[in-house]
Formats: structure tokens, sequence, C-alpha cells
């Protein structure tokens, strides 16, 4: 309960009252419940599109669009736009990018990547309500997204020390995260198309691979970035 408490806090934020310190072995386990913090987000946005389904699609899918970031904060925007300035500004060197994604301020590159993923997954969501397939999609889309993260940091090395993702990433059990993402891949197939889970599968490969490249390895900014980009690929891949 204490590990799930830790990923929802972390990852939105929906108000978490607890009194203990967590240790690094809970740190580890509460990135078994990102899919699950997925899931209540799609939840949660299941619910705001059935209660206002009477409004206008563009109107309301801005509104999902709004809460969906709105429930996380912005922190895996927040992630995507140090990449983008990191992965322009940094010029293919390593130090330089990394120290570029240290940088709280953005960037013209970061605000024109964020808008532009802003844009896309709006005008997504749009023909999604369209579709009428607004419910599996907005409840599964955002757990996915949150799965990238397990999978990424098992099949990637993380670089930075000394920090909250090394914890997580020292103390992941391995095994049952092993079983969690096979799972989760196995319910995407089961209710998305072979399109979306192809890109999905081929956005998280092109991401390690460049994160490897350009970095060494995995940051806290890339696996923000990867959520963001995972999903706007599912969406992308259910309405192609």
């Amino acid at each position: 309960m204490n590990s799930f408490l830790l990923a929802l806090q972390f990852l939105t934020i929906i108000p978490v009252n607890y009194t203990f310190i967590a240790s690094d072995k809970q740190l580890g386990y509460s990135v078994l419940f990102y899919p699950v913090i997925g899931l209540i987000i799609g939840g949660l946005l299941v619910v705001l599109a059935s209660l206002l389904n009477h409004l206008p699609v563009n109107i309301l899918a801005g509104l999902i669009l709004i809460l969906w970031v709105g429930l996380t904060g912005g922190l895996h925007l927040d992630g995507l736009a140090d990449c983008a300035d990191a992965w322009v500004g940094g010029l293919g060197n390593k130090q330089r990018s990394l120290k570029i994604m240290k940088d709280p301020a953005a960037g013209p590159i970061a605000v024109l990547a964020v808008v532009l993923l802003l844009l896309l997954k709006w005008t997504l969501i749009v023909e999604i309500i369209n579709q009428q397939q607004t419910i599996p999609f907005l409840l599964l889309i955002p757990m996915l997204g949150r799965l990238a993260i397990l999978i990424l940091m098992l099949s990637t090395d993380y670089i930075r020390s000394a920090g909250l993702g090394e914890k997580l990433v020292e103390n992941l059990p391995v095994t049952t995260t092993k079983i969690i993402s096979f799972l989760g891949l196995l319910i995407a197939f089961y209710f998305l198309n072979s399109i979306a889970i192809g890109l999905m599968l081929s956005i998280l490969l092109l991401i390690s691979y460049q994160a490897k490249k350009r970095l060494g390895g995995m940051t806290g900014d890339v696996y923000g970035a990867a959520v963001e980009v995972v999903e706007v690929g599912l969406l992308l891949g259910m309405v192609i």
C-alpha cells in the first residue's frame, strides 16, 4: 500500500497523506504500480468524457486533454521539453546534452515540441471521440504510457547517479516487472489494433536506441518523454 501511495504521489497531483519514511525497497516496488496509476488517470478521463458527452466534440476533446495534463502536473511534458532542448542544443555531445537537461529553463525548441505534441494529441482525441471509441482507449492508453517506463527500465541502463531514478531502478523487482509488462502488452494486444501496438514498440526501441547513443542510457526526463510520445503513438495507431 505504501508503494502505491508513493507512485500516486509521484505521478499525479492527487493529494496523498502518509507519515512513513519510504525505504529504497518501497521506492523500487512503487514502479510496479505505475500502470495502475495510468488506469486511474484513464478512469478519470472516462468519467469526464461520459459526464460531458453532450458538448461539441472539439470542446470535449480540449477538456479531456486539460484534465490529462493537469492530473500529472505536466510531469511528463517537462521531460519531453528537456529532451527536445538537449537533442537539439546538445549537438550530439553527451555531457552538453545532460547539462541542458538539468537546466530548468525551457528553450524555443522545448516549447515548440510541447505545443506540437499537445496539438496532435488533441486532434487525435477528437477523432477517437468521433469514432465512438472513447472509453476503452482513454482507459488503456494512459496505462500503456506508464507501462512504457517499466519496459525501458528493464531494457536500458539508467545513467544518472545519486538521484530518485537510480533508487527506483536499483530496487526494481525485475521478475515481477517482467510479468506486469508482459500482461500489460497482452491486454493491449487484445483491446487495441496491431498498428497501435507496433507503433508503441517501435517508439520504445527508437527511444532506447537514441538514449544510449546520445546520452549513454536513460534519465528521468527520457522516461517522461517516452510516456508522452507512446501515448500519442497509440492514439495515432488507433485512427490510422
